[in-house]
């Protein structure tokens, strides 16, 4: 005999899962008994990481998901802890990472009739009646165990829902007297739970495309997270030298094109789209923005993606003439195939040389903009990238969670090899500072530098990320551009509202005043090292000292004041 925690552990760590992000509450002692009888026996996996918020919890297991592909445990308390989660859910669900999310419900007995009874007032006052809907609009699945006797099959097909290409989060619920329920070991745990196969796309689609994207004029590849699938990178690099197409990543996750590629063309599609004849929207959910720009109408449009309807968003639409549900990977990997011996002639030679120094021109153009604002003095989001970029090799891992300084961030900072940038697909700031650890925890030695802007460190709840950096050892640099406050919110005012009341009075209620010692936090809450830059000659040293003290296995903090985006004062109160 054992008890349904035991197998509800004992199956994840059989499917591979070996670590639980974990903020235990009352509703698990079976569980935490589980693990005790485990390190008893000398069984280590999965390993527990101790997560002071649940935020930090979900946005690690969703880090570690990104590099690996490969599913963890979070486990937390009742609604209460599920609440906690809060956007993170709604991250791990845009990003397609796939993750499972465990949380207890409060025990369905009060008069002890079972092990796992009621005993306190918080089991009345956590009695939700549906926890579920805190996060339904966003997982894949969701399910309750309500006997201990095919806890096997149910972890089984969790894990293998949220690993199904669209990937996604699960999440699973077990009350304390299910959890205790005494049951037979099966013996045999239950196998044969694969992840759905990768989808190719039909014959026909290949054959059109080929014959489309060898006959273009002005042919166009737009892509935001085809880096996601292992190996597509470099499928693309092939598919794109041999037909001379450019390639835009717009809005970047991952990296999923060479950044100093000559047929690489930045990150705004817009210039390229009044020619483009053949685009490719590979892996992407908005390639454009209708209301900035569209294709010309005699376009040829392919939208190419494991959902390309985006069927959990309920606004979106992208008219195009083939809508192919498949495996970018698998894809450019049918293309490479049928276009093997394809011989380029004098009009693809020319579209390549013309594009090539297109984009030499245009990196130029970007380094000669943080020298410039480097030999002036300025600290900007771009030359602060710019120095970084000096100082880091190109197996370093970097996150960009810069926000409206994204695009600076990623331009001044390019990455060349596959796996070494990583973003957010969701809009819930503060992904990164779990994030940053579970990627530390996936590739070991090399180093990881997130960025972000100081009002998207608060959100990551600094105090729980460095406390677990400090307590496992996860050593990561954290750049902060602190323009005190938050700019996104401001330029979407003045996109909406240019020169009206708000934007000519400098009243925009984002104001964080830069007044908040940032690093002090990461020190005071995880033994970080830390240093706050206010002049442009002090960049350099700043971010060689943290990147040495991350090689020696301290997390590291530099917060760089740029100019501040407003100078309102708070209402009085």
């Amino acid at each position: 005999m054992t008890t349904a925690a035991d197998l509800l552990v004992s199956t994840l760590r059989e499917a591979g899962v070996t670590h639980l992000f974990a903020n235990f509450g009352s509703d698990h002692p079976a569980i935490i008994e589980a693990l005790a009888d485990d390190r008893e026996r000398g069984v280590t996996e999965p390993a527990v990481i101790l997560c002071p918020h649940e935020y930090t919890a979900l946005s690690a297991a969703h880090g570690y998901a990104a590099v690996t592909g490969r599913p963890q445990g979070v486990f937390v308390h009742t609604d209460v802890g599920t609440a906690n989660l809060g956007g993170a859910v709604h991250n791990a669900a845009r990003s397609r990472v796939p993750v499972f999310i465990f949380a207890g419900l409060t025990p369905y007995t009060l008069e002890g009739e079972l092990a796992g009874t009621r005993n306190t007032h918080v089991n009345h006052l956590q009695d939700a009646p549906d926890q579920h809907a805190l996060v339904r609009q966003y997982v894949k699945w969701n399910y309750d165990i309500r006997t201990g006797r095919n806890v096997p099959q149910i972890v089984r097909r969790a894990l293998q829902l949220a690993a199904s290409a669209p990937a996604g989060p699960v999440y699973l619920t077990g009350a304390r007297e299910v959890l205790a329920e005494h049951v037979p070991d099966p013996g045999i745990r239950a196998t044969g739970w694969a992840a759905i196969a990768p989808i190719p796309a039909l014959a026909d689609v290949i054959e059109n495309l080929a014959r489309d994207l060898s006959q273009a004029e002005h042919p166009l590849i737009v892509t935001s997270y085809l880096g996601r699938r292992h190996g597509a990178m470099g499928r693309l690099v092939e598919l794109a030298e041999r037909f001379a197409i450019p390639v835009v990543e717009v809005n970047a996750e991952v990296l999923s094109f060479p950044r100093d590629h000559p047929l690489h063309l930045g990150d705004d599609p817009l210039p390229l789209l009044e020619d483009a004849d053949v685009i490719v929207a590979l892996d992407t959910d908005a390639p454009w923005m209708p209301a900035a720009a569209r294709p010309r109408d005699d376009a040829t449009i392919y939208v190419i993606n494991d959902d390309p309807l985006q069927e959990r968003i309920p606004l979106w639409y992208l008219p195009a003439h083939r809508v192919v549900r498949a495996d970018a990977g698998v894809v450019l990997m049918q293309l490479l195939e049928r276009t093997d011996g394809f011989q380029p002639d004098a009009r693809h030679a020319a579209r390549a040389a013309e594009l090539r120094e297109r984009s030499r021109a245009q990196r130029s153009a970007w380094t000669a903009e943080a020298a410039a604002e480097l030999a002036r003095g300025q600290l900007t989001p771009g030359s602060v990238a710019h120095v970084l970029a000096g100082l880091l090799d190109d197996d370093a891992v970097v996150l960009n969670e810069a926000i409206s300084e994204a695009p600076a961030v990623w331009r001044h900072l390019p990455r060349r090899r596959e796996g070494t940038l990583y973003g957010n697909r969701g809009t819930s700031l503060g992904w990164s500072g779990g994030g940053a650890l579970g990627v530390k925890l996936a590739v070991g030695d090399r180093t990881v530098v997130s960025i972000v802007g100081d009002g998207t460190y608060f959100f990551g709840i600094p105090s729980s990320t460095f406390w677990v950096a400090d307590r496992y050892r996860l050593p990561v640099l954290t750049v902060i551009l602190d323009n005190g406050g938050w700019n996104a919110t401001k330029r979407n005012l003045h996109r909406q509202h240019p020169g009206m009341t708000a934007d000519r009075t400098d009243r925009y209620w984002v104001n964080l005043q830069q007044s908040a010692d940032l690093p002090g936090i990461a020190a005071a809450a995880g033994n970080a090292w830390g240093a706050t830059v206010t002049s442009a000659d002090d960049l350099a040293g700043a971010l060689r000292t943290g990147l040495a003290r991350v090689a020696a296995g301290q997390a590291a903090v530099v917060s760089v004041r740029l100019e501040p985006i407003s100078s309102q004062a708070e209402d009085a109160i």
